[in-house]
């Protein structure tokens, strides 16, 4: 069984507006219902210095560990992050696969290789959103999300997200008949990423066409004998 790796938030990668430790979770379950065995750290740095040659897939569930909020977080340790860019850039190397949730898009700061694989990021004094509401989501036409309905999610609408011009558009949140991106996929070298904006508490984990999405994009980065297996078998 193919093994995921989900780093949580805490301690510098915590903030007072998300609860990771409870959408992680979610975020499990979901993974081990699409085929992976998945292990939760909130020891993000000491756990990408430690190496990720264990693992098929890692999903990030964070927040920004340069705007810290939590009282009394520790200040990173340069020789651990110095590790772990380079096991990170390894295993990006043999084509490990990524998932980033939501915060993500602002998380790992301190590992530049993150935020070229994942194909944007949020940028501050540029990225926004509005207060948390209902969102209509709109999926596009791309064999992950194929036949999956529009939906609606009680979520954040990240807006004006800094996207790089590769990426393959997968979903994207309706307001005044305008489209802002909300999830894509990304080939970084031998890498497949995909990032999904959505994820700010567990009422969107509470969506049933946010999970879909999120089965969807779980399975495709299974590796790929086992995504091709369970494709015959869905036909």
């Amino acid at each position: 069984m193919p093994k995921a790796l989900i780093l949580s938030g805490a301690g510098r990668y915590a903030d007072p507006w998300h609860s990771y430790a409870d959408t992680s979770l979610r975020l499990e379950a979901l993974a081990h219902d699409s085929g992976w065995k998945t292990t939760i750290t909130d020891q993000i740095d000491e756990t990408l210095a430690a190496g990720l040659d264990d693992f098929d897939l890692v999903i990030v569930n964070a927040g920004d560990p340069w705007h810290a909020t939590e009282e009394g977080a520790p200040e990173p340790d340069e020789a651990v992050i110095a590790q772990g860019r380079l096991a990170l850039a390894t295993a990006l190397e043999r084509g490990i696969s990524l998932l980033g949730v939501h915060a993500a898009a602002n998380s790992l700061r301190d590992y530049p290789q993150w935020r070229f694989a994942l194909g944007g990021e949020w940028t501050h004094g540029k990225s926004w959103h509005p207060a948390v509401g209902e969102i209509h989501i709109r999926t596009l036409h791309d064999e992950i999300v194929e036949g999956l309905s529009d939906f609606n999610v009680m979520d954040e609408r990240y807006t004006a997200l800094t996207i790089d011009r590769d990426i393959e558009l997968l979903a994207e949140a309706i307001d005044d008949q305008k489209g802002h991106p909300i999830a894509w996929a990304h080939q970084y070298g031998r890498s497949c990423v995909i990032y999904d904006a959505l994820g700010h508490d567990l009422r969107s984990f509470d969506s049933r066409g946010h999970r879909s999405l999120l089965r969807r994009a779980l399975s495709w980065l299974l590796p790929r004998q086992k995504f091709d297996d369970a494709r015959r078998k869905r036909s």
